[in-house]
């Protein structure tokens, strides 16, 4: 990542090969998943970690070759993902403390497990913070992609009944076939409307909020009260929920914020589970399309524009140009 800006500022070099640190290892990278906070993060939108330029990316598949210091030598040669402290992943050698790794199962594939890795453990983390008991009816926004899709298919085999949010025909055909019994556009300034319409009076029992902004306010009293809760995790929207403590209490409902460095650390600790899911058919990964590395300008224009149906993977492709890190950079 050579400035913030487009996806342009990705530009394919070759470094030398980082070396692991105390409390690192070192992977041959098979897989690395380009997640949509990533788009954010390139454009300038929220700060990094490190002043570009440097090598980009926060999470990669692939077989440890190396430890440091103080790293458990049984490490080398499994297939683990790791979570790297805000940069690095981009690339055919990726550095990362050795805490963050967590082992893939031998019957998923790198790309599967590159694909489920986030959206499958906060799928997991909201499911669990949610408190179902099964029997609850769910509205899951942006069901069709992402964290969405993994909650759509999960909540449905729960038995939950899962009404979704997708944009356009393409993706709300995608979210039935996860499992949604109906589907509102949310391109739709009145979809809020077109869903109380269809409860007919009922009410949703849980709320999955990935959208934020007015729209949530919208939402309220369609909430069942006193039992009721929205868990906001993204705002595609632009920002967070517009509801205060004064709409909350009124109506006798609870909003879960889902964010922060304990939030994440517990949806670290669900990275087995959502690989567990996946290796045993209860998840599909959605893979999308693996690109070569040096495409990852292409990839975060493709992702930034929504239009896929799943994940977008890359895959380092051996040759000088898909070389890896520089080694202070990837530390």
């Amino acid at each position: 990542m050579t400035r913030t800006g487009g996806p342009e500022v990705l530009v394919a070099r070759e470094s030398p090969t980082p070396r692991p640190g105390t409390g690192e290892l070192m992977i041959r990278t098979e897989a690395i998943p380009v997640l949509y906070p990533e788009t954010a993060l390139r454009s300038g939108a929220f700060p990094l970690a490190a002043a570009p330029p440097l090598v980009f990316g926060f999470q990669a598949v692939g077989v440890v070759t190396e430890i440091g210091p103080e790293v458990d030598a049984a490490l080398v040669g499994r297939r683990v993902a790791v979570a790297t402290p805000g940069f690095g992943s981009y690339a055919e050698y990726v550095c990362a403390p050795a805490v963050s790794a967590t082992a893939v199962p031998e019957s998923l594939s790198a790309a599967d497990a590159a694909a489920v890795l986030m959206s499958g453990s906060v799928a997991v983390t909201l499911l669990d913070a949610a408190g179902r008991t099964g029997t609850e009816t769910v509205l899951i926004e942006a069901a069709a992609t992402g964290v969405g899709a993994a909650l759509t298919q999960l909540a449905a085999q729960r038995g939950l009944r899962v009404l979704a949010t997708a944009g356009g025909p393409a993706k709300a055909e995608r979210a039935r076939a996860l499992g949604a019994a109906e589907v509102f556009d949310h391109r739709d300034a009145d979809w809020t409307t077109r869903l109380r319409e269809s409860l007919g009076g009922a009410t949703v029992d849980i709320v999955f909020d990935s959208i934020g902004g007015a729209t949530a306010a919208d939402l309220l009293d369609l909430v069942t009260p006193l039992s009721g809760r929205i868990l906001g995790y993204g705002f595609l929207s632009g920002a967070p929920a517009q509801i205060s403590a004064a709409d909350l209490i009124a109506r006798g409902l609870t909003f879960v914020g889902c964010a922060g460095p304990h939030w994440l650390a517990v949806v670290d600790a669900n990275r087995a589970r959502a690989f567990e899911l996946a290796a045993n058919g209860h998840l599909d990964p959605l893979v999308e399309s693996v690109l070569p590395l040096e495409r990852a300008d292409e990839a975060h224009r493709l992702v930034e524009a929504r239009t896929p149906l799943g994940k977008i993977i890359l895959r380092p492709t051996r040759h000088p140009f898909a070389a890896s890190t520089n080694s202070a950079g990837n530390r």
